[in-house]
């Protein structure tokens, strides 16, 4: 079971309302409100220290509308840290702007790079144990897929890839809350990669609490969403309540928001 003690996170910017959507979640063409936005990510940032996380809280950058996602542009663990490599033009810069960040806390030759032409995003890769399940998604390629399966197996992990069929990112639509516990949609309930966990499917109105977070025996859902409260709560783990209303309007969720190490 992983237990975190730090955390990266980034300011939204006022750019945020150009961030990328598919409108997967949100009527389209709905924006994101800016203040709301930056006050919803400081109370974020709070429940991770509460959570006894120290969080390294960096600034805005007005030059990549979605790089509060600090998940996406690096994949983070014990032995080394994988700097990934976004497959959409206005965030693969976001890859050279995480790296600093990344080096206050590996060393060199703990740090690797997904090259072109493999794409990868952090919001495919979903840990269970000392195992990555990597989804090959228009966002993670079976190229950046390999060399991720390359760089990691060095340092004792495995993985291994599953289709991501809808939506965005993998963990839209699985998330792991530990204890063999997991949130999926009906579609991947189906998948053979996943047949031994306790699956519970969320019901089709509620796809986006899918992606709640445990942190060290927590659970953060988002709000509004109580079909899917009630059976994290009937699993048995404490929870917290956390309002993403904005970063909902640009595909980003709990996960997103941070990396977690």
């Amino acid at each position: 079971m992983n237990m975190f003690t730090k955390a990266i996170t980034k300011k939204p910017c006022k750019a945020l309302i150009d961030g990328i959507s598919t409108a997967q979640f949100v009527e389209a063409g709905e924006k994101p409100e800016y203040e709301l936005s930056a006050r919803q990510h400081d109370k974020y940032v709070e429940i991770l220290e509460s959570l006894g996380l120290e969080v390294l809280d960096l600034e805005a950058d007005e030059r990549y509308p979605d790089s509060c996602f600090t998940e996406d542009p690096a994949v983070v663990m014990e032995r080394c840290a994988v700097i990934t490599n976004p497959a959409k033009d206005s965030r693969n810069g976001e890859k050279e702007e995480i790296l600093p960040a990344i080096r206050k806390f590996y060393s060199d030759d703990q740090i690797f790079h997904i090259e072109a032409p493999g794409t990868m995003e952090g919001g495919d890769v979903m840990r269970v144990g000392d195992h990555f399940y990597v989804g090959q998604s228009d966002r993670t390629n079976a190229e950046g897929a390999r060399q991720f399966n390359e760089i990691v197996t060095k340092f004792g992990y495995t993985s291994s890839t599953v289709p991501v069929t809808e939506g965005l990112h993998l963990k839209d639509f699985a998330i792991y809350l530990e204890n063999n516990n997991m949130l999926v949609t009906e579609t991947v309930n189906k998948l053979e990669a996943f047949k031994d966990f306790n699956r519970f499917v969320v019901s089709p109105d509620e796809l986006y609490a899918i992606n709640s977070l445990y942190i060290n025996g927590t659970v953060l859902v988002p709000e509004g969403y109580p079909k899917t409260l009630k059976i994290i709560e009937d699993l048995g783990y404490p929870v917290k309540l956390v309002d993403t209303s904005e970063f909902k309007k640009i595909d980003g969720s709990l996960t997103c928001l941070s990396l977690r190490f």
